[in-house]
């Protein structure tokens, strides 16, 4: 389909926007939770971040996880309009070249791009290590489990799930929805298993050190010093990203201008939901102490689920392994459909090739696009492998940095889009400008103090390049490749930088329209 010929889509509001030649209709609300749960991937995240979180503020982790729950369900109201009005595939890039122009739409594109990129091969990397954990529990033969560590065994085992992942992201929607609903409900079956059986042991008498539940531990109240507070919105940064995956695939939803929005809401509701029974429970069975198992304890905290799996499961311990493989796996293949139709947005729209707009014509999925992602997704944990140790901590810090960014941008277009409409009417004005303006400032002051203390050498994993430290170099970096690469495709496509392909617009207000309405009357 020709990007100068375009197709309206189906609950686009006249916003100069147009279909791609993806699938329509394919998408239900269930599917597109299931594809929302799996692209935040519950089991892993929690596995890796509830230790460390502990560490920094005890018995109050229920309460951080719902104080940094904030700033992502403010950013999600103004995702939900910005979808109701412009339900497009492109998401925070489309979104932000209509509120603030080319320029910055562009810029936020590729913030959402890189992020998605850096997830892909952290998501691989987690694979690779619990693949061969699974192996080694089920063998007992616990040297196993140290081949994940070999960097030659770790980068070519991890190409593999990068290569099924893209052949699955490849084929179209209903293969991607089957695939995911098998992964996601067999990994939400495991944890609601093993939270229940924690409780009901800690009870029983049976946990490693057990503690009584307080409600004190989810009252926000109780967090009270500002520390607690950065460590629970940094966490959120982490552990709730991945639910606007819904949205990039609203061409292809069955109701575009609803399903998505009501489809992020319901995902990050259920996530909350299974961080806090997961939480609670993994409290009250090994408490939150420094002992061999407690969640205090360092040696565990970056592996909790493997550490507490046989304490709490017993001989079934294996399926915790299997869980977190199965969500690492789920994930990397969903986050796979973010960035690629992104990219296929901005390829239709002339902001990058041509050949990024091309879709199958047998999948109706944006085949092109899908291959370069998990090309540079590859090649970018190649080198990240050889130039840390410990690539996945690296990795996950950086992420965070780029999801305030793109998150941070999306939220202001969100704000600047409405302008006109903000005080319409008491919802227009919640969402379309209190919302998003606050949840945008709160990301703008992360993403800020990680940029000043990722200079730190000790940031992070610890490795530097010529003295900085290399998360902040791998963030700078990629904001600087992005402006280089956006200045070339100016010269070589000028059309969408003049707006002629995309033009920057806000929507008139109600208020407006009403009074153009009764005018023709």
């Amino acid at each position: 389909m020709s990007q100068h010929a375009p197709a309206q889509i189906p609950g686009a509001k006249d916003a100069g926007i147009s279909a791609k030649g993806l699938s329509a209709g394919t998408v239900g609300l269930v599917g597109a939770v299931v594809i929302g749960v799996s692209t935040i991937a519950p089991a892993y995240t929690l596995t890796a971040s509830l230790g460390p979180t502990v560490s920094a503020v005890g018995v109050q982790v229920p309460a951080i996880i719902l104080v940094g729950f904030i700033p992502m369900l403010l950013v999600a109201f103004g995702y939900r309009e910005l979808n109701r009005a412009m339900p497009d595939s492109g998401t925070s890039f489309t979104w932000g070249v209509r509120a603030f122009g080319p320029w910055i739409g562009w810029m936020t594109g590729w913030g959402l791009i890189a992020a998605t990129v850096i997830v892909l091969s952290n998501l691989a990397g987690i694979a690779v290590e619990f693949l061969f954990l699974l192996i080694a529990q089920i063998t007992g033969n616990e040297g196993i489990a140290d081949l994940a560590f070999n960097p030659f065994i770790n980068v070519a085992v991890c190409l593999l799930f990068l290569l099924g992942a893209t052949l699955v992201s490849y084929r179209d929607m209903q293969t991607t929805q089957k695939f995911q609903y098998i992964l996601v409900g067999f990994q939400v079956i495991v944890l609601v298993l093993f939270a229940v059986v924690a409780i009901v042991k800690s009870f029983s008498g049976d946990g490693v050190d057990h503690l009584a539940f307080d409600w004190s531990w989810v009252n926000p109240f109780e967090v009270s010093s500002f520390s607690a507070f950065a460590a629970g919105v940094s966490l959120s940064i982490f552990i709730f990203w991945g639910w606007d995956v819904v949205l990039t695939m609203n061409e292809e939803t069955k109701d575009p201008d609803r399903t998505p929005g009501r489809a992020a809401m319901v995902t990050v509701v259920i996530v909350m939901a299974l961080y806090l029974a997961l939480s609670i429970s993994l409290m009250m069975f090994a408490g939150v102490g420094t002992g061999a198992l407690g969640l205090g304890n360092e040696d565990i905290s970056a592996n909790v689920f493997f550490a507490l799996s046989g304490p709490v499961l017993g001989p079934l311990a294996f399926l915790v392994s299997l869980a977190v493989l199965s969500s690492s796996a789920a994930s990397l293949q969903s986050t796979a459909v973010g960035p690629a139709r992104t990219l296929l947005a901005m390829g239709h729209y002339g902001a990058l090739p041509r050949q990024f707009a091309a879709v199958s014509p047998r999948f109706f999925t944006p085949g092109f696009a899908t291959i370069v992602s998990a090309i540079v997704a590859a090649v970018f944990y190649a080198v990240m492998r050889l130039l840390s140790e410990n690539v996945l901590t690296d990795t996950i810090l950086s992420l965070g940095m780029m999801i305030c960014f793109y998150y941070g941008l999306t939220a202001f277009a969100c704000v600047w889009y409405f302008r006109k409409q903000w005080f319409d009417s008491v919802r227009s004005f919640l969402f379309t400008l209190l919302c998003p303006l606050v949840g945008g400032v709160i990301l703008a002051v992360i993403f800020v103090a990680t940029l000043v203390d990722s200079m730190d050498p000790d940031y992070g994993s610890g490795s530097e390049i010529f003295g900085l430290g290399l998360v902040f170099v791998l963030g700078v970096l990629i904001i600087v490749v992005g402006i280089l690469v956006m200045i070339w495709q100016a010269v070589v496509r000028p059309a969408f930088f003049r707006g002629q392909t995309l033009s920057a617009d806000a929507p008139p207000s109600a208020r407006k329209l009403r009074a153009e309405s009764e005018n023709i009357r």
